[in-house]
C-alpha cells in the first residue's frame, strides 16, 4: 500500500540545462510531520551526503526561504525549477506500508543527487497545508547519518532512535495509544486523563517485564511502545 509518493521530473545529468520540475505527490503531513513528510525527509537523507559540500548551506537557506514565501529567483542551486514537465525525465519515490510496517521505495537511476534534494524541497515549499511540518522532516533528514530503515521514520517522528514505528501509530497515534495501554476514559479532566494514563502504563509496563511474566523476545519492543503511547498521550495539547 502507497502511503505517500513524489514524482520529480528533472534534465538528463549531461544536459546543458539543468531543470528540475515537480508531478504529481500525495503527500500527507497530518498528524506531523505524515507521511509526506516522512518521506520527504528520507529523500533528503538518502541525498545530502552526496551533493558538494559546499552547497549544503545553501540547499538550508533555500528551505527557509521556501517556508517563509519568499519569492525565489532562478536558477538556484545551478538549476531552473519550472512547471512545464517536456522533455524531462521522471524518478518516483515512495512511502510504503508493508504490514505494520513502513518502508522506503526511492529511485536512485537517473536523477543527480542535486536534482532529487532540490524536487523534495520545492514540493515540501508548494505545499498550501504543513509546508512548516514538511520542511521540518526535511531538516530533521539533513541531519541524518544511518541507514534508511526504523531508525530513520523514528528520527523523522521525533521519537527516539530505538522506538520501531508503525504504520498505524504514524496515520492515528492517539488511537494507537489507548490501544496499546488498553486505555478508554472518559474523563474530560486533564488532571484525570493523566492519572489514568500513568497508572495504566505502571500496569502494562509491569505485565510486559519478563520478571513478571513478559516475553523475553519482545519486551524491550512493548516496553518502548508502552513509552511511546505514554508519551503521545500526555502530550499538551496543540
Amino acid at each position: 500500500m502507497v502511503l505517500a509518493e513524489l514524482d520529480i521530473f528533472h534534465s538528463r545529468p549531461v544536459a546543458p540545462t539543468r531543470r528540475v520540475a515537480l508531478g504529481e505527490y500525495r503527500l500527507p503531513t497530518r498528524p506531523a510531520p505524515g507521511f509526506g513528510g516522512i518521506l520527504l525527509g528520507a529523500v533528503v537523507a538518502r541525498f545530502i551526503l552526496d551533493i558538494d559540500r559546499d552547497f549544503q548551506p545553501e540547499f538550508h537557506r533555500l528551505t527557509v526561504e521556501l517556508e517563509e514565501g519568499r519569492r525565489i529567483v532562478q536558477p538556484r542551486l545551478r538549476h531552473r525549477f519550472q512547471s512545464d514537465r517536456v522533455g524531462l525525465l521522471r524518478s518516483r519515490h515512495r512511502l510504503v506500508r508493508d504490514g505494520e510496517r513502513v518502508r522506503f521505495a526511492l529511485d536512485d537511476s537517473r536523477a543527480t543527487p542535486l536534482q532529487h534534494l532540490l524536487g523534495a524541497v520545492y514540493a515540501a515549499g508548494s505545499m498550501v497545508d504543513g509546508a512548516a511540518e514538511a520542511m521540518a522532516a526535511v531538516r530533521a533528514g539533513m541531519l541524518w547519518r544511518g541507514p534508511l530503515d526504523d531508525r530513520l521514520v523514528a528520527h523523522l517522528s521525533g521519537r527516539p532512535a530505538a522506538t520501531r514505528v508503525s504504520a498505524r501509530a504514524m496515520a492515528d497515534p492517539v488511537s494507537w495509544a489507548l490501544d496499546v495501554l488498553d486505555l478508554r476514559s472518559s474523563s474530560r479532566d486533564p488532571g484525570q486523563v493523566r492519572l489514568d494514563v500513568q497508572r495504566r502504563f505502571r500496569d502494562r509496563l509491569r505485565d510486559a517485564h519478563p520478571d513478571h511474566g513478559g516475553e523475553t523476545e519482545t519486551a524491550a519492543q512493548r516496553i518502548a511502545d508502552l513509552r511511546e503511547a505514554r508519551r503521545i498521550l500526555l502530550a499538551p495539547a496543540r
